[in-house]
């Protein structure tokens, strides 16, 4: 399309982004959110606990915990506060639909790619998130690729754009999305309130020796 438009890459896993919580602070988050998931003990020593702001919500932050003692090691759990309320990202689509609700959510030309990126990885299929790939530097692509695996994967990477909007007034982006061990050119359509709907997933490259491994829960 003539009218595409590429916008700066938001990296949401940026560790620049984040703030850290205070050890003084810690414990009180800890007392609200209890044990997680009945297994996952928290401990002033040894969990993180980060947060930032996301664009596409005015007064709702991003709240991320990590500790090298949970099972798996790798495992990040997250939520989303607003007013002081918690709502665990737990890989399924209601908790941001009620924020984006709630909040409300505001999608604009300047965010939409961003929303998308914080949609599809936290909204997850049987095999993980539908993680928007641009390079190689991109949160969530599997560490383990051979060279020959590398290679092809960096041979179909590139940004995510924004292709303006249809006459419904969705927005439309095209993004390469990592699923499970495959790569898709995937094609969206992003209503204001904050529905997704992935229109076509043409994919790339298949059974790959390695797959996406970024679990929140």
């Amino acid at each position: 399309m003539s009218d595409t438009k590429t916008l700066p890459t938001f990296a949401m896993h940026d560790d620049e982004l984040w703030n850290a919580v205070s050890d003084t602070e810690k414990q009180g988050f800890f007392d609200k959110v209890g044990k997680i998931d009945d297994k996952h003990e928290c401990t002033a020593d040894t969990t993180e606990v980060h947060w930032r702001q996301l664009p596409f919500y005015k007064q709702v932050a991003l709240i991320r915990l990590r500790d090298t003692n949970w099972d798996p090691s790798h495992l990040c759990v997250y939520y989303l506060t607003n007013k002081g309320e918690l709502t665990r990202l737990d890989g399924t689509s209601p908790p941001i639909h009620m924020t984006n609700a709630e909040a409300p959510i505001k999608v604009t030309e300047d965010n939409v790619l961003d929303y998308l990126r914080f949609f599809c990885f936290f909204v997850r299929g049987e095999e993980g998130p539908f993680l928007v790939s641009e390079n190689m530097d991109s949160y969530g692509l599997p560490e383990n690729m051979d060279d020959t695996t590398s290679k092809a994967v960096e041979g179909v990477l590139r940004p995510a754009t924004y292709e303006g909007k249809n006459s419904e007034g969705h927005f439309m982006c095209d993004a390469i999305v990592f699923y499970s061990n495959a790569l898709f050119l995937s094609n969206f359509a992003i209503q204001p309130s904050g529905m997704i709907e992935m229109l076509e997933d043409d994919p790339l490259l298949t059974d790959l020796p390695v797959r996406v491994d970024k679990p929140v829960s």
